[in-house]
């Protein structure tokens, strides 16, 4: 079955109006989608860094506290991108409203702009709570700012686009939540939220390293220590393939319907 015909110019019009109508549904269920997970993050950082802040040698020229920042960050930001997305796409499946979209004079790039936008966007309002409700319990910098913000936008955009697609293969809620859950969120944990990678003993580094979530991890922390166990252009190229690969699979399903029209 045919999927979309793409669009000569861009509709910034219908772009915005889905960017909108996304992000103020984030705002409508704003203890769900801002309340809870800055309430975790919070906790986390009150067990682990204030609880553990003498307990803890520094780490990378830091306390232990504002060495776990970046790393709680991480974790919220790959969840809350991914699953913003998958659920902002698969209820218009849900309900039938897909087919409104799909006849609508909007391509794939307005989809993308409206739908992944707005996911990107709710993960960078939730990471500035997070950041500045870290500041009252942890005391943490940040040694480049700039690149601190264009990697955090950069990881959330890829990570939307994930969920994107995540949310177009689902046919049901549970499928919404098996990656988040049982695949990123494990996946972050082991990959340095808590503890720097050249710790751990050999086999268990080496393994550790076949875990892609370590380099985006280990690349936030960078960009607020100054310190890391990997160059930080392994961090943004690795992010970046995966950006392209998630836009050439959505290209690939507007081409050909898959997903969209069952």
């Amino acid at each position: 079955m045919s999927g979309r015909t793409y669009n000569s110019g861009l509709n910034l019009r219908g772009a915005f109006a889905i960017f909108k109508n996304e992000l103020m549904r984030a705002f409508r269920t704003i203890f769900g989608s801002i309340l809870s997970p800055v309430i975790t993050t919070s906790l986390y950082l009150i067990v682990f860094g204030a609880a553990m802040q003498d307990r803890m040698p520094g780490l990378g020229g830091a306390g232990y506290g504002a060495f776990i920042v970046p790393g709680l960050l991480m974790l919220t930001l790959l969840s809350e991108s991914t699953s913003n997305a998958s659920f902002g796409i698969y209820m218009p499946k849900f309900t039938g409203a897909i087919y409104e979209l799909l006849s609508a004079p909007v391509g794939v790039a307005e989809t993308l702009i409206g739908f992944v936008g707005a996911a990107a966007a709710k993960s960078l309002i939730l990471e500035a709570i997070i950041m500045g409700t870290a500041a009252l319990i942890v005391d943490y910098e940040v040694a480049h700012p700039l690149l601190a913000l264009g990697f955090i936008i950069l990881v959330s955009s890829a990570f939307s686009l994930f969920g994107f697609i995540l949310g177009l293969w689902a046919d049901g809620f549970e499928k919404l939540q098996i990656i988040p859950m049982l695949v990123l969120t494990p996946l972050t944990f082991l990959g340095g939220t808590f503890y720097p990678i050249s710790v751990l003993p050999e086999p268990w580094q080496t393994v550790a390293m076949a875990n892609p979530i370590v380099y985006l991890v280990d690349g936030l922390r960078w960009t607020f220590l100054g310190t890391s166990d990997f160059p930080i252009g392994l961090s943004f190229g690795i992010t970046m393939a995966f950006m392209i690969a998630c836009v050439t699979v959505i290209s690939f399903i507007f081409r050909t319907g898959w997903r969209l029209r069952e």
